[in-house]
């Protein structure tokens, strides 16, 4: 593992700047949506001199969604574009805003050439920070900023991916009775929110939702509190909800751990959490409503190298693959897959209109 920043990042806390904990990818030793905007800053870089920053949301690496996503389209950014370096960093708990803008500037100061930012929480921190270094490109997952020249915002329709969780989820219940666990209750967590109630709703409007959020912003500790979201799933469960779709990070790992336990259903999110959980888990593991997280960082990153990436919003949908649902539990999708297919080419098609909003 190479650290070429980290003694650079010590010097920095040891100056009390920011705290981080810094990991770092090995380069090989080769190399290997819809836009709105502009030209996002001129010519291309070669690949083999790309410097690749990437700054985790809330949880950070290891949550078996959100922020791992983006990891894996760092993992094959280093694995088959053949850059000079990538580096990752991670946020600490209840850390304010000034650390994040300390973080992003940390690696535009260290001249990395691409500086990511993995969530809403970094909208503010990339318009104080982007328009002091004009030649870096950057970008943030999950936040629209369309004023600022060298800034792509990379956004979802999670709404839609949602749908489709809820139309498993009202197929797959037995008790007509389902649950949603939010991590915090910020318009883009009710956004999943919204599109997975209009899906159970499309197919049994008569099916009871329960609904908790684990924390209230400013706090933001819903998204990375397994055990609160082993409590509000239990609570659910206990209510009669025999499946649980979640939108809370870290937090989601609680809600499997209570599925186990209670032998009930489990809906992950953006990744596919099927394939990340243990074997006495899958079992419980309906789908995942899934982002492609991983693919807008790969993309945008190989834009940069090829000079032809743009600032301003790229949206992804499911229109063109950007959301979507998992069927790794053949099991439990094989029975369901034809109205699950049906309900994503309505919305397709313009048929079917998800919400945004509860």
């Amino acid at each position: 593992m190479r650290r070429t920043i980290a003694a650079r990042c010590a010097t920095a806390v040891a100056a009390g700047a920011l705290a981080l904990a810094v990991t770092a990818c090995d380069a090989p030793a080769s190399p290997g949506g819809e836009e709105d905007g502009g030209d996002g800053g001129g010519g291309g870089t070669q690949a083999s001199d790309l410097r690749v920053g990437l700054a985790y949301d809330i949880g950070g690496r290891g949550d078996k969604s959100f922020n791992d996503s983006a990891y894996r389209g760092l993992q094959r950014v280093d694995e088959e574009l053949g850059v000079a370096e990538v580096n990752d960093l991670e946020p600490s708990q209840d850390e304010p805003d000034s650390a994040k803008v300390d973080r992003l500037r940390l690696m535009a100061d260290q001249d990395f050439d691409v500086v990511i930012g993995v969530g809403f929480a970094y909208a503010e921190p990339m318009r104080e920070v982007a328009p002091d270094y004009p030649d870096v490109h950057f970008a943030i997952i999950d936040e629209e900023i369309d004023d600022l020249d060298n800034v792509t915002s990379l956004v979802f329709a999670e709404n839609e991916a949602s749908f489709l969780a809820g139309v498993a989820a009202a197929h797959t219940t037995e008790e007509d009775h389902v649950g949603f666990v939010g991590g915090v209750e910020t318009p883009l967590i009710q956004k999943f929110e919204a599109g997975f109630a209009a899906g159970v709703e499309h197919v049994d409007d008569g099916i009871e939702i329960e609904r908790q959020y684990l924390s209230q912003p400013p706090d933001m500790g819903g998204f990375q509190d397994p055990a609160a979201g082993k409590s509000a799933a239990r609570s659910q469960y206990d209510a009669g909800a025999d499946v649980i779709y979640h939108a809370a990070g870290a937090s989601g790992n609680g809600v499997l751990e209570a599925a186990t336990e209670e032998e009930k259903y489990f809906i992950g999110v953006d990744s596919d959490q099927y394939e990340n959980a243990g074997d006495e888990q899958k079992p419980w593991v309906v789908t995942s409503a899934m982002k492609s997280i991983d693919t807008a960082v790969f993309d945008f990153v190989s834009a940069v190298a090829e000079g032809e990436v743009e600032s301003g919003v790229q949206r992804f949908d499911l229109s063109d693959g950007g959301v979507d649902y998992s069927d790794s539990n053949e099991e439990l999708i094989s029975p369901i897959r034809e109205e699950m297919d049906e309900a994503k080419q309505q919305i397709i098609d313009g048929e079917i209109e998800v919400p945004t909003s509860p």
